[in-house]
C-alpha cells in the first residue's frame, strides 16, 4: 500500500498561522499535523510514503528528517504551486511515482486517530472514499450516497443558497485507491483536466465526472464515532485542540461564555427554552435570510414598538435592547452612588456593576420579610425572580407592593425566567399603574429560546434613568434577524405558552430522576428552567466531576460550589430535552454510584451562601 500526501498549498485559509509555517507543522495536542497523519500511517502498516511539496518545502523537509529520521519518504516538489491547486499536485504524483499497490491518498489539513485509517483499509472495496455525516461547522465537497455507492461528488461551487445539506456525507479527503485505478482512468483523466482544461480545480472533480460517467464505482465508507477532524482555518485549530484535548476543554469553555457551535457538546450550561423557536419559525427565517442579512434594521422607536405588540404594552416605557446585558454598564453608571442591596449567590452581573453592594442571602427559598427589613439601609434593592442560580421565587404582588410602599427606595426587577415559576410578569401591573421607582430588566433568549439573537429589554417608569438609559442606544440597536424574530412570535403566542408548560413538566420529571441518584444529596425547588442539584461528595471534587463529564460524555454543566459556604458540590443543569435530561441521569450515575459519609444537619438542608 503506498500512501500520497498532498502538501503542497500555501494555507491562504489558515492565515495569520500560516504565514511563515507550514500548515502541517501547526499542533494540536502536542503533536503536529503531519506527525497526526504519518503516526496514523506507521500505526496501520503503511511505510511507503510519498509527499508532494511545495510552499514551505525546505522547511517540511527538514521537520521530518529530523521527527521520521529512518523512514525513506519519496518527494515530488510542485514548483508551481503557487498557481495551481491540488488536481496539479495529485496528476504530478502520478506521472511521477510508481504505482506498484494501491493508493491511500490524503489531504494534508487533517488529524485523526488511527481507527479512522483501518476503517479504510479494512473496507473491502477496490475504490473507497472515507465519509462521515454532515454536521454544522463542515464545508468543502460533500457527496450523495445511495446504497453504500457514491453516487453524486458535489463540490462548493455547486453549493448555492438553496442547497441543502441534510441527506449529504462529507468527505475526509482520505481515499483508498487500486492500483489499475490510479494508473488508468484516473490518472489519464486527471493529467488530461489539468493540463488541458484547468489546472487550479479540485481532483475531486475528476473523481465526480468518473462517477457521473459511470465509469467506475466508488463506494463509501461512513465513520460511526472515529475522531477526526479538518483544518481549513485558524478557527478550526482551536476547534480539533478542543475535541482531541480533553484536558484543555473546560478551561476553553470557561474562557469563551458561548460560540458552543464550534463543539460537539450537550450543554447543560447555558439556559434556553428548548421548545421553541419551533421548526416553522426556524425555517421562515431561513427562508428571509438573504433579505435580512442584506438590510438594515429599524431605527429604535420603531423595534421598541415591535417589542411592545408582544408584551401586550405601550412602548412609552419599554426599551427593546441586544441582550439584557446591554442595561448593565447604564445601571453601573447611573446608581454609582447608590447604597444596592442584592442577592447572594445570583447571576454575576450584579456582583460586578455593583462592587460596593451587601447581600441578602439566598438560602434556596427567599424570606420576603428579611429583605424589606435588611433594605431598610439601602436605596436601591435588586430582586431576581427567580433568582439565579438557587430557583427561588417571589410573590409578583408583594413585590408591587412593596415598591409602591418604598417609593423614595429603587428596585430593579430581573425576571429573566419568570415564565417558568407560577408566577405572573410584574409588568402589566406596572402598565397598569406605573411606579416610577421600578426598573423591570428582562432577558428573552431563556424564555424564548434564542441568546444567538441578543434579545432582552427595560421596561420603568423611572424618569432619570428611562431617559439615560434611551440616550445611550445607538441608531441601529437590534440585528435585522432579531427584528424580524419579534415580528413573526406574534402569530406564536399559543405555542410559546405551550413551551412553558413542556419545560415545568420536564424540570419536575428531571429533578425526580435527578433525586434517585446516590450521588445526589438534594434537588432544590425552582421556579427557573434550571435546577440546582447538591451532590453527596465535597466542595473539592465538583471540578473533577465536572471535567470528567465534558471528558467522558461531552457533557458541559454549571459548577456553582463556589457560591456556597457548603463542604459540599453544587451544580446547576439546565432543563433540556427528556431524553437529554436522561441521558445525564445515566451519566451522573457512572461517575458514582456511592453515597458519601453522612454529611451535617446543616448540609442536609441546602447550601451555605458564600460570603
Amino acid at each position: 500500500m503506498k500512501a500520497i500526501i498532498l502538501t503542497a498549498g500555501s494555507g491562504k485559509r489558515m492565515r495569520p498561522l500560516t504565514d511563515s509555517t507550514h500548515k502541517t507543522l501547526l499542533e494540536v495536542k502536542g503533536r503536529t499535523v503531519i506527525q497526526w497523519i504519518l503516526d496514523a500511517l506507521l500505526e496501520n502498516g503503511v511505510t511507503d510514503i510519498a509527499i508532494v511539496t511545495g510552499y514551505q518545502a525546505a522547511e517540511l523537509k527538514a521537520y521530518l528528517d529530523r521527527t521520521y529520521p529512518g523512514l525513506p519518504i519519496v518527494y515530488v516538489h510542485n514548483e508551481r504551486y503557487a498557481q495551481t491547486n491540488n488536481i496539479y499536485s495529485m496528476a504530478l504524483a502520478l506521472e511521477s511515482l510508481a504505482i506498484e499497490s494501491d493508493v491511500v491518498l490524503i489531504e494534508c489539513d487533517l488529524i485523526f486517530e488511527p481507527a479512522v485509517l483501518k476503517r479504510l483499509l479494512d473496507s473491502r472495496h477496490p475504490n473507497v472514499a472515507l465519509v462521515d455525516r454532515y454536521r454544522r461547522g463542515m464545508d468543502g465537497t460533500v457527496v450523495q450516497v445511495s446504497d453504500g455507492i457514491i453516487s453524486e461528488v458535489i463540490t462548493p461551487e455547486k453549493q448555492n443558497a438553496n442547497f441543502s445539506y441534510e441527506d449529504k456525507f462529507k468527505t475526509l479527503n482520505i481515499y483508498r485507491f487500486s492500483k489499475e485505478f490510479c494508473s488508468g482512468t484516473f490518472k489519464k483523466l486527471l493529467t488530461y483536466y489539468a493540463k488541458v482544461i484547468n489546472e487550479n480545480a479540485y481532483y475531486e472533480l475528476v473523481i465526480g465526472i468518473i462517477i457521473y460517467l459511470q465509469h467506475e464505482t466508488v463506494y463509501a465508507e461512513v465513520l460511526i464515532g472515529e475522531k477526526w477532524a479538518e483544518l481549513d482555518d485558524p478557527n478550526d485549530v482551536n476547534i480539533a485542540r478542543f475535541h482531541f484535548d480533553p484536558a484543555i476543554r473546560q478551561e476553553v469553555l470557561d474562557k469563551s461564555f458561548g460560540g458552543l457551535w464550534n463543539y460537539d457538546l450537550l450543554d447543560f450550561c447555558y439556559i434556553r427554552n428548548m421548545y421553541f423557536p419551533t421548526g416553522a419559525i426556524l425555517s421562515e427565517i431561513k427562508n428571509n435570510l438573504p433579505s435580512l442579512i442584506q438590510n438594515y434594521g429599524s431605527a429604535q422607536s420603531i423595534l421598541d414598538e415591535k417589542l411592545a405588540y408582544y408584551l401586550l404594552c405601550r412602548p412609552k416605557h419599554l426599551l427593546a435592547l441586544n441582550g439584557a446585558s446591554q442595561a448593565f454598564p447604564w445601571l453601573r453608571t447611573f446608581f454609582a452612588a447608590k447604597r444596592p442591596l442584592i442577592p447572594a449567590p445570583t447571576f454575576g452581573e450584579y456582583a460586578r456593576i455593583f462592587p460596593q453592594a451587601a447581600c441578602y442571602p439566598d438560602d434556596v427559598g427567599l424570606d420576603m420579610e428579611k429583605i424589606a427589613r435588611q433594605a431598610r439601609q439601602h436605596d436601591l434593592l435588586v430582586l431576581v425572580n427567580p433568582n439565579n442560580p438557587t430557583g427561588s421565587t417571589l410573590d409578583t404582588a408583594w413585590i408591587y407592593n412593596y415598591a409602591a410602599g418604598n417609593l423614595e427606595k429603587t428596585v430593579i426587577v430581573d425576571e429573566s425566567f419568570v415564565e417558568f415559576s407560577g408566577q405572573k410578569s410584574l409588568l402589566p401591573m406596572l402598565e397598569a399603574e406605573p411606579l416610577p421607582n421600578v426598573i423591570l430588566v428582562k432577558s428573552l433568549s431563556k424564555a424564548l429560546g434564542a441568546p444567538g439573537l441578543r434579545l432582552g429589554y427595560v421596561y420603568t417608569a423611572h424618569p432619570g434613568f428611562g431617559a439615560f438609559a434611551r440616550a445611550q442606544v445607538p441608531i441601529w440597536n437590534l440585528n435585522s434577524l432579531a427584528e424580524q424574530f419579534l415580528e413573526i412570535i406574534l402569530k406564536h403566542r399559543p405555542v410559546i405558552q405551550a413551551s412553558f408548560a413542556h419545560t415545568i413538566l420536564d424540570r419536575e420529571r428531571f429533578a425526580a430522576d435527578l433525586k434517585a441518584l446516590p450521588i445526589v444529596r438534594q434537588v432544590h425547588q425552582s421556579g427557573g428552567n434550571f435546577l440546582l442539584v447538591s451532590l453527596r461528595c465535597p466542595r473539592e471534587s465538583s471540578g473533577t466531576l465536572a471535567g470528567e463529564l465534558l471528558r467522558r460524555h461531552n457533557i458541559h454543566i454549571k459548577d456553582v460550589s463556589d457560591r456556597f459556604r457548603s463542604s459540599g458540590a453544587s451544580f446547576r443543569l439546565a432543563v433540556r430535552l427528556p431524553q437529554e435530561n436522561a441521558q445525564l441521569v445515566r451519566c451522573l450515575a457512572q461517575l458514582d454510584t456511592t453515597p458519601a459519609p453522612a454529611t451535617s444537619a446543616s448540609d442536609n438542608r441546602s447550601p451555605e451562601l458564600a460570603p
